[in-house]
């Protein structure tokens, strides 16, 4: 019948798409950000990892496009809350396939209805904030807590995420950076902790870009779409030293 004409029209005819064939929907689903993963673990490994805690919608270890090969983390969606929450505090710190793993709430945690913060703040996800900056890029900019700031509250906010190696805060502006040992935690802190409350102020998080030459005077956050600001960073040691000979 393809091709054919009925009535003067050309007619077209093909398979019929299946439900089952059609991507599911899992955008109200539970997702679990798992990172640290060997290169030869697969999509199956992660969803027979997993399977003990829950129905699971959905599995899939993320590869680059252009090699192919795992790019060291993946996602596992549940359909029940609890089973990812269970997920997240059971596995965390597990081995598989040689490596400890590290879990946690693939975009920001769901809040419980009507508990959340009324904002403006745009919903990011792990993929979008991921491939906004560089892979050597693990510095975070976090800003809005105008009160309070210390590096005790951000090493507390930040550490779920990824090992730091580095924070400096600005307690006059309101603002601080955080340095992890991976591009990975780097991007889900941001994911986590944008738009979310730091002791009652509402923060924003971007990629923070350092630069090459530690003492330089300044330091460059990525907006976004090549908008950028600067900001001070605070004298390195070798400047304070010289000031102090030089008086």
């Amino acid at each position: 019948m393809n091709g054919r004409k009925i009535m003067g029209k050309e007619v077209k005819v093909n398979w019929a798409t299946t439900p089952s064939s059609q991507k599911k929907d899992t955008s109200n689903h539970f997702h679990v950000f798992v990172g640290d993963l060997s290169p030869e673990i697969t999509t199956d490994d992660i969803r027979a990892a997993f399977a003990p805690f829950g129905r699971i919608s959905d599995a899939r270890v993320v590869k680059d496009m252009a090699t192919g090969k795992s790019k060291g983390y993946g996602f596992v969606s549940f359909f029940n809350k609890w089973d990812a929450e269970n997920a997240i505090q059971q596995m965390g710190g597990q081995w598989l396939g040689g490596r400890q793993i590290r879990t946690n709430w693939a975009t920001r945690k769901p809040p419980a209805p009507k508990a959340t913060f009324e904002t403006n703040t745009k919903h990011l996800s792990f993929e979008e904030v991921v491939n906004q900056s560089s892979p050597s890029n693990c510095t975070v900019y976090c800003g809005g807590v105008s009160t309070g700031l210390t590096e005790q509250l951000m090493r507390q906010t930040f550490s779920p995420f990824g090992q730091i190696m580095e924070i400096r805060v600005f307690p006059d502006k309101g603002y601080s950076f955080v340095r992890f040992n991976s591009h990975e935690g780097a991007a889900h802190a941001i994911v986590s902790v944008n738009g979310t409350s730091i002791e009652g102020h509402v923060v924003k998080c971007y990629w923070g870009k350092e630069t090459t030459d530690m003492v330089s005077p300044m330091q460059q956050v990525q907006l976004g779409r090549g908008v950028s600001i600067l900001h001070p960073i605070l004298p390195t040691l070798s400047s304070v030293f010289t000031s102090l000979l030089g008086s």
